[in-house]
C-alpha cells in the first residue's frame, strides 16, 4: 500500500481527536482499576494476590501482545482494527458484569479488554504517525494524555456509579460508553494513495511464472474433453461390438502418452514446489537467526541491560500504588468522609503533568535524559518506602501525586532507549523493553496482593516495592557512570533488518 506525504494537518488534526477519545474511553476503566478492585475483594472474597490479577493482566496483556497488535494492524489497518477493539472492549465490561467468580474476570476482563487496549493503542499510534512527520511528538503527546485523563475521570465516575447502581450496573453503562469507540474508529480514515496501482495487478506481478502450478481452467476442460472421449468410446464399443476395438487401441494409446506427459509436468512442477518450500523455509530460518543475533548484540551494551532490568523492576514495584492505593487507604482506617478526591484521580492527573514536563525537559540539550530517567527511578523508590508511614488522607494524597508525577517517565522512556542504542535499532529494542515491562505489570500487584495475604498488612509489600525501584535505578546509575560514552559510541554493523517492528508503548 502506497501512502502520501503526511499532511502534518487538515484530516490530521481530527484524527488526533478521535484518537484521544478512543485511549479516554478504553483506558479510563483499566487504570482506574483500584475502585472496582475494593468492591471484587467484598464481592468473592477472595485473597488479594488473587484478585489483583484481574487488574493487573488489563493493564499487561496489551504490552505482552504488542507484536500480535502490531500484524494486525499492519494487516487490516488501523480503523478495521479500532472498530473490532471497540467491540472486545466494550463486550469484555459487559460480560464483567455478570461474572460469578474471580476467574471469569481473569478472562472477561483481564485478557478481552485488556487485548482489545492493546490493539486500540497501536491502532491510534500508527494512524497518527500516518498523519504526521514534523508535529509528530506533539500529535503523539497529545493522544498519550488520553489514558491519563481517563484515570483520573474515570476513578470518580466509576465510584459515583457503584454508589448509584452497584458494581454490575457501573460496569454496564462504563461498558456502553465504551461503545463510542465504535465512533472514533470510524473516522480514522486511512492515508491511501489514490494513484496506487489496483492490488490484483501487483499481485501478478510480483510473483514469479515459475511458482504457478496450475492452470484450473485450462486443466478442468481438458479432464472434462477426455471423460467425455472415454465415455463416447465405451458406447461406440458397445454398440458396434469389434468393430471399435482399432480405434479404441489408438485411443488408449494416445491417452497413455497423454498421461505420460501430464505425470511429468506434475512431478517436475512437484519439484519445483518443494524447492520453493525449502528455499523460503531457509530464508525465514535466516531471518530468525539475525533477529536472534541483533538481541544478543543489544545485550552486549551494558546501559541498554541495565535499562532491561529497570524496567522490569520498576513495573513490578512502580505499577501497584496505581491499582492499590484505594485499599490502603482503606487498611489504614481512613473514613470516607476525609476523601476530597479519590487517590486514582490524584495519580492520573498528576500523570498527565508528568508527561508534559518530563518531556519539555527531555527537549533540552543541556539536560541528560538517562539521568533524568535514574532520578525518577530513585525518588519513585523513595516515595514508595514513605507509603507505610503516611496514616492520613493528606499524606497518601501527596505521595499518590508524586507517584503519578513520576510514572510520568514513560515519555521520556523513548529517548532514553534511542540514545543507548541507537536510532537504527530503536524498533528492536523498544520492543524488547516493553514486553518486559507487560511482564512486570503484569507481576507487580499480585505479589503485592500476596505480601498482604502473608503479613495482613501493605508494609512490607511496600518495602519490597520500593527496593525493586531502587535497587533498578542504582543498577542504570552504575551502568551509565563509568561507560555511558563508550556504550552509546559503540556501534556494532549488523546485518540489514528485513522486518519491521512496531510495538505498543505502555498508556
Amino acid at each position: 500500500m502506497v501512502f502520501r506525504k503526511p499532511p502534518d494537518g487538515g484530516w490530521g488534526w481530527v484524527i488526533v481527536v478521535v484518537s484521544f477519545f478512543t485511549q479516554f474511553l478504553c483506558y479510563g476503566s483499566p487504570l482506574a482499576v483500584g475502585v472496582l478492585y475494593l468492591e471484587w475483594l467484598d464481592a468473592f472474597g477472595e485473597g488479594k494476590g488473587k484478585t489483583a490479577w484481574v487488574g493487573s493482566l488489563a493493564n499487561g496483556i496489551g504490552l505482552l501482545a504488542s507484536p500480535v497488535c502490531s500484524v494486525c494492524v499492519s494487516s487490516f489497518g488501523a480503523r478495521p482494527v479500532a472498530i473490532f477493539s471497540g467491540f472486545m472492549v466494550a463486550g469484555g465490561l459487559m460480560m464483567s458484569s455478570f461474572a460469578p467468580n474471580i476467574y471469569f474476570l481473569y478472562v472477561s476482563y483481564g485478557i478481552v479488554v485488556g487485548l482489545g487496549c492493546g490493539l486500540l493503542y497501536t491502532a491510534t499510534v500508527t494512524i497518527t504517525c500516518q498523519y504526521f512527520d514534523k508535529h509528530r511528538g506533539l500529535a503523539l503527546g497529545l493522544i498519550s494524555t488520553g489514558s491519563s485523563v481517563g484515570l483520573f475521570i474515570y476513578a470518580a465516575l466509576q465510584r459515583e456509579l457503584i454508589e448509584l447502581y452497584g458494581l454490575d450496573g457501573c460496569l454496564l453503562i462504563v461498558g456502553a460508553l465504551s461503545l463510542n469507540i465504535l465512533a472514533c474508529g470510524s473516522l480514522m480514515r486511512p492515508l491511501e494513495s489514490s494513484s496506487s496501482p489496483p492490488p490484483e495487478k501487483m499481485f501478478v506481478d510480483k510473483v514469479p511464472d515459475q511458482y504457478f502450478v496450475y492452470h484450473e481452467k485450462e486443466k478442468t476442460v481438458e479432464e472434462n474433453i477426455s471423460i467425455l472421449e472415454k465415455g463416447y468410446i465405451d458406447e461406440k464399443c458397445v454398440n458396434n461390438g469389434p468393430d471399435c476395438k482399432q480405434d479404441s487401441i489408438l485411443n488408449k494409446n494416445a491417452l497413455s502418452s497423454i498421461n505420460v506427459n501430464e505425470k511429468d509436468t506434475y512431478k517436475k512442477k512437484v519439484v519445483e514446489q518443494t524447492n520453493f518450500c525449502k528455499q523460503l523455509a531457509k530464508r525465514k530460518w535466516q531471518l530468525y537467526l539475525t533477529y536472534w543475533k541483533e538481541t544478543m548484540v543489544l545485550f552486549k551494551n551494558k546501559v541498554f541491560s541495565a535499562l532491561f532490568v529497570a524496567i522490569l523492576l520498576f513495573d513490578i514495584g512502580g505499577f501497584p500504588p496505581s491499582l492499590l492505593m484505594e485499599d490502603v487507604a482503606r487498611s489504614a482506617n481512613i473514613s470516607e468522609d476525609d476523601y476530597y478526591m479519590p487517590l486514582i484521580s490524584i495519580i492520573g492527573i498528576m500523570t498527565t503533568v508528568g508527561k508534559l514536563i518530563l518531556g519539555i525537559l527531555a527537549d533540552f540539550k543541556w539536560v541528560n535524559t538517562l539521568y533524568l530517567y535514574v532520578t525518577t527511578l530513585l525518588m519513585t523508590g523513595v516515595a514508595l518506602f514513605a507509603i507505610p508511614f503516611a496514616k492520613s488522607y493528606l499524606t497518601l494524597a501527596m505521595l499518590s501525586g508524586i507517584l503519578g508525577f513520576l510514572t510520568g517517565n514513560w515519555s521520556i522512556f523513548p529517548y532514553v532507549t534511542t540514545k543507548t542504542v541507537g536510532i537504527e535499532k530503536l524498533t528492536h529494542a523498544y520492543g524488547i523493553l516493553m514486553f518486559f515491562a507487560g511482564l512486570g505489570n503484569s507481576l507487580g500487584p499480585p505479589i503485592v496482593g500476596w505480601f498482604y495475604d502473608w503479613t495482613q498488612e501493605y508494609d512490607t509489600a511496600f518495602y519490597f516495592s520500593g527496593f525493586c525501584v531502587l535497587l533498578g535505578g542504582f543498577l542504570l546509575l552504575l551502568a551509565a557512570l563509568p561507560c555511558w560514552n563508550a556504550c552509546t559510541n559503540q556501534s556494532s554493523k549488523l546485518p540489514p533488518n528485513t522486518y519491521s517492528y512496531k510495538v505498543a508503548s505502555n498508556a
